[in-house]
């Protein structure tokens, strides 16, 4: 059987940093990290991106070397991801942060309020019904972290806990501070408002969730391997016949039930800016499932249907 020789080089130096001699043509570049790994301890295999061009895209772990467009004589690219963490771990620390800074407000802990407010509670239904909201929508976040979803990568660059941290920790407190601030004034038009939006707010989360089991049952346990999403015979699936993404669809009307319930500048805001995001990230899977899958329906939009 013939062997393969693969040269890895930095791919801003040009520097030769690793030659691998008779390497197997079915090994797999999760394999040849791992082989790289051995002569730079300090560059882990989750911290490395391999390339057959400087400029290209990264190749996927399971690709097979025999499989790339090379010789026998492979040359690879280096890049230096950066150190890395865990996508659980991201999404733990950026869910249960949140979660614990709201009930700070809510409880009115000492030094927020001023002393004569330590420890009351609001006189308003909608400021416990809020709380109750907002923490089971974290709560039910943490949970899927744990136990649904599948990551299709295991880490993410360390610096996105900070940046991720501060979006979420921050809106947390701003719309806490306000939702549950001894001056709060309830929606105008009261309990008719306000069961409106609960009503918005359950309906978009259990839709949330019921995606969120679609998706985890669409891909095998250990698997990498991507399927067109269809909707399957839970009724709240059926978004997917008009959407790619209808976890995010779901998503943003859970936010924006939440902001029509406590009619709060800051949890409008933080409703658009997730918007926003969410938007960003539906239109890029959108295009790589219009990519990657030719018979992929056409009458789907990204996030909302027949507009967006």
């Amino acid at each position: 059987m013939k062997h393969y020789e693969v040269e890895i080089l930095d791919g801003k130096t040009r520097e030769k940093l690793c030659f691998l001699d008779k390497v197997e043509p079915h090994a797999t570049i999760a394999e040849i990290k791992n082989l790289f790994t051995k002569s730079h301890p300090q560059w882990y295999p989750a911290r490395q991106s391999l390339r057959l061009d400087p400029k290209g895209k990264s190749l996927k772990d399971e690709d097979v070397l025999q499989k790339l467009p090379v010789g026998t004589t492979a040359t690879l690219y280096f890049r230096d991801l950066g150190a890395q963490i865990s996508w659980v771990t991201v999404f733990l620390t950026e869910y249960a942060g949140p979660l614990f800074i709201y009930l700070l407000f809510y409880f009115r802990v000492p030094f927020i309020y001023g002393h004569k407010y330590d420890f009351t509670s609001s006189r308003h239904t909608v400021v416990h019904l809020a709380c109750i909201c907002h923490s089971f929508h974290y709560v039910k976040r943490l949970l899927e972290t744990i136990f649904v979803h599948r990551f299709s990568h295991g880490t993410m660059p360390l610096r996105n806990i900070f940046k991720n941290c501060t979006y979420y920790w921050g809106f947390a407190a701003w719309m806490a501070y306000y939702i549950n601030h001894p001056l709060y004034t309830p929606p105008t038009h009261g309990a008719q408002q306000v069961k409106l939006a609960l009503a918005i707010f359950v309906i978009c989360q259990l839709g949330n969730f019921s995606i969120h089991m679609a998706l985890r049952n669409l891909r095998p346990a250990g698997s990498k391997a991507r399927k067109i999403p269809f909707p399957t015979k839970n009724p709240f699936t059926w978004l997917f016949l008009l959407v790619s993404c209808p976890n995010y669809t779901y998503e943003v009307g859970s936010w924006i039930g939440f902001t029509i319930m406590t009619q709060c500048l800051p949890v409008a805001l933080f409703s658009l800016v997730g918007f926003i995001q969410m938007t960003i990230w539906a239109k890029g899977k959108h295009r790589s499932y219009l990519k990657e899958f030719h018979n992929y329906p056409p009458l789907r939009s990204p996030i909302v249907p027949f507009l967006l």
